[in-house]
């Protein structure tokens, strides 16, 4: 009973949102995910980033540290499903991009909030914008086999990250006007996140479903290791502990779907990976999330 008081509060508001999403898809209620995501992604999110920023709790360093751990972990997913992807017989492209990117935004930035309060929400948010501008740059290139610089240039996060530093760097506090539009719009992105995420799981399709179970434990399989790997060689401690370990052990980012949707790549197979690896992560949430917790040193969750 302990365990579940502890973790209830944390995978109770995540999976009501995601159930409310998917109910609304399969009653047939007429919404397009795709133009609630463009919202956002556009407006939303970088709402949420600068209105989390300029409250920043945690030190730049613990940020910056972060920040690292996404680029390492990112480095040692691709070491692993490179090869694992030739063994299989499978090509990288485009299997490679939803082994590699994972779902930081829809399913981590929530979970990250209502596991460990505003400090865990700012951590996340870090990675979640240093992710994003890898996965419209690199990821792109892969898939469509070209550079894209004006994709990283064109997501919004990173500049409203741009924006919050500048004001902290300054020590000025943005108007209140500002203050409030912000953090009212942003609180309306996780819910919307959750909400799109579960309308999208209820569309897609499984096929090849040998092949896709397996992609899906490889990828949380590999998230769980490669994430306890790195915190304990650079001996991260307290909720940037924990928040490591959700972010890394996450499922494919709904984005690998539609990027391979737009390039051709495949995109009923990368879907089948996205739905499968999400819905394995949702099983798995109580396990992984009451380790991170765990390995955080709580024992109890005081709710936002």
């Amino acid at each position: 009973m302990g365990i579940l008081n502890m973790l209830l509060p944390v995978l109770a508001p995540v999976l009501a949102c995601v159930g409310v999403g998917y109910g609304w898809a399969r009653v047939g209620a007429p919404v397009d995910p795709r133009q609630v995501r463009a919202i956002i992604t556009n407006v939303g999110t970088p709402c949420l980033v600068f209105g989390t920023l300029v409250r920043l709790e945690v030190p730049i360093v613990a940020l910056l540290l972060v920040c690292l751990v996404v680029v390492l972990a990112l480095v040692c997913f691709t070491a692993i499903a490179l090869p694992a992807l030739r063994l299989a017989g499978l090509p990288a492209s485009p299997y490679l991009t939803p082994l590699v990117f994972g779902n930081l935004g829809n399913m981590g930035l929530p979970l990250c909030f209502y596991a460990f309060g505003e400090v865990g929400l700012e951590l996340a948010i870090a990675a979640f914008a240093i992710q994003s501008t890898l996965f419209f740059t690199l990821g792109v290139w892969f898939l469509s086999g070209r550079t894209s610089p004006r994709a990283a240039l064109t997501t919004p996060a990173p500049w409203a990250i741009g924006a919050a530093v500048l004001f902290l760097a300054t020590g000025a506090a943005p108007p209140q006007w500002l203050t409030n539009t912000v953090e009212l719009i942003g609180g309306l992105t996780i819910p919307l996140m959750l909400i799109t995420l579960g309308i999208t799981l209820a569309r897609l399709a499984i096929v090849s479903v040998r092949r896709t179970l397996a992609l899906s434990f490889l990828r949380l399989a590999m998230g769980v290791a490669v994430g306890l790997f790195l915190v304990t060689v650079l001996a991260i401690e307290g909720e940037a502990r924990g928040v490591v370990i959700i972010l890394c052990a996450m499922p494919s980012a709904v984005f690998n779907y539609l990027m391979a949707l737009y390039y051709d790549r495949k995109p009923e197979e990368v879907a089948s990976l996205v739905v499968a690896a999400t819905f394995l992560a949702l099983v798995t949430l109580p396990f992984v999330v009451g380790f991170a917790m765990s390995e955080a040193g709580l024992t109890h969750v005081d709710i936002p």
